[in-house]
């Protein structure tokens, strides 16, 4: 007979969304677990920050120790196409906010984060996979299975699904639907970084356009190591494609100068792999009992470095909610939850097209944009995470106005 336990909330998933969901929770009195369905630490992608996220980390009490751990300091983005480079500052933009964030090893990263919560004394189980979920208005039954075979039944007020590429109540319940983002490819590893330059030029992540609809990514570790990624068409990968994706990124890295340059010498540390139509949307993110945070609901692409906030923006509102709720008041989640999140990520996938179709990028290396600061400025919070301040005019209307009229402009002057 399956165990049974009984608790507040139930966040399935140990990710920077379910940890910031339960550390969250804990601090406002609510008894809560932590499901994980893996071991940590684990390798996964989404290891360059946005200072939006800073702002959720300090507001429930994590930054201290992340802090401790010297991860390297990420104040800005660069970017090289053919020869050129474009420069974004954090401090330098238009929304007041935080100025700098981390380049994280996100295995290490999101151990840190789930090892101090569970520290507080936050009830978590790894290697704890969720078999089966019965929702209700006031109580959830969730079955899950050990590694040793054994099953607990949980009972709870409310679940929070932060189980990422897991998925687990939309695969569950079938609430998974197509993205409306193409599908696209991504190759990637670790290596180490004996050629790093010096300063700024070495610490900071680059973004290397090798063709409008293929980027690459360079970003630094503090350790030493750096992660090194392509992404974009799948048609692109093809040309490529081997068995051995730790063949493959070689194969990829040899006709890129501006990489191959700086990584032919040197020793790999986590082989290539591959993921393929990572984005993902559901039918939707709440129901009677529960609610479902970061990329389990929806990821649109790596570029710009948006998953993470996402994830940590959507689970700690979702744990607030969560709070108020259970002590009784009128939630309206689509008002609430659903509408603010989707103004982030309508934001960033207007610049995500707009990028791959090659306007973004023709902005970004506009001739004459540094006679226009504060066009920049503006364009440098969206960057910073900073999409739901609709004051910026990049951000109001998800930016698709003003990256068109300016996208018009930048035809006319080149």
């Amino acid at each position: 007979m399956a165990k049974k336990e009984q608790v507040d909330v139930l966040v399935i998933g140990a990710g920077p969304s379910g940890s910031v969901s339960a550390a969250q929770l804990h601090r406002s009195g609510l008894k809560v677990k932590v499901v994980e369905k893996e071991r940590f630490p684990r390798f996964v992608i989404g290891e360059s920050l946005l200072p939006r996220c800073m702002e959720h980390f300090d507001e429930v009490g994590l930054m201290d120790t992340l802090k401790a751990q010297n991860y390297q300091i990420k104040r800005g983005a660069r970017f090289i196409r053919d020869g050129r480079d474009c420069w974004f500052d954090f401090g330098e933009q238009y929304t007041q906010g935080w100025t700098w964030t981390w380049q994280v090893p996100r295995g290490h990263f999101d151990k840190v984060l789930i090892d101090t919560i569970a520290s507080w004394g936050v009830d978590v189980a790894f290697e704890t996979a969720v078999t089966q979920i019965e929702t209700g208005a006031d109580s959830q039954l969730t079955t899950v299975a050990h590694a040793d075979g054994s099953e607990t039944q949980i009972e709870s007020r409310f679940i929070i699904d932060a189980s990422g590429y897991g998925r687990v109540m939309p695969r569950l319940f079938q609430l998974e639907k197509p993205s409306v983002m193409p599908p696209r490819s991504a190759v990637f590893g670790h290596f180490s970084d004996r050629n790093r330059p010096e300063g700024i030029l070495g610490e900071r992540i680059t973004f290397v356009i090798h063709r409008r609809d293929i980027w690459i990514w360079m970003i630094p570790f503090s350790d030493g190591i750096t992660s090194v990624g392509f992404a974009g068409n799948p048609d692109f990968f093809a040309m490529y494609d081997k068995e051995d994706k730790a063949e493959q990124l070689i194969d990829m890295m040899k006709d890129v100068p501006v990489v191959w340059d700086r990584f032919q010498d040197q020793d790999t540390v986590i082989p290539g792999r591959m993921m393929n139509a990572y984005a993902a949307s559901v039918k939707q993110s709440h129901g009677p009992g529960y609610v479902i945070t970061g990329n389990s609901s929806e990821f649109i692409d790596p570029v710009f470095s948006s998953g993470v906030t996402f994830a940590t923006e959507s689970g700690l509102l979702a744990a607030k909610l969560v709070k108020r709720q259970l002590d009784g008041e009128r939630i309206d989640w689509q008002t609430d939850y659903v509408q603010h999140m989707q103004q982030g990520v309508e934001t960033f996938r207007v610049y995500v097209n707009r990028w791959y179709e090659g306007d973004l990028q023709d902005i970004f290396f506009f001739s004459h944009n540094s006679t226009n600061p504060e066009i920049k400025r503006q364009i440098c919070s969206v960057l910073a995470g900073y999409v739901w301040d609709t004051s910026n005019p990049f951000v109001r209307d998800h930016g698709e106005r003003a990256l068109g009229s300016l996208s018009k402009l930048v035809k006319i002057y080149e």
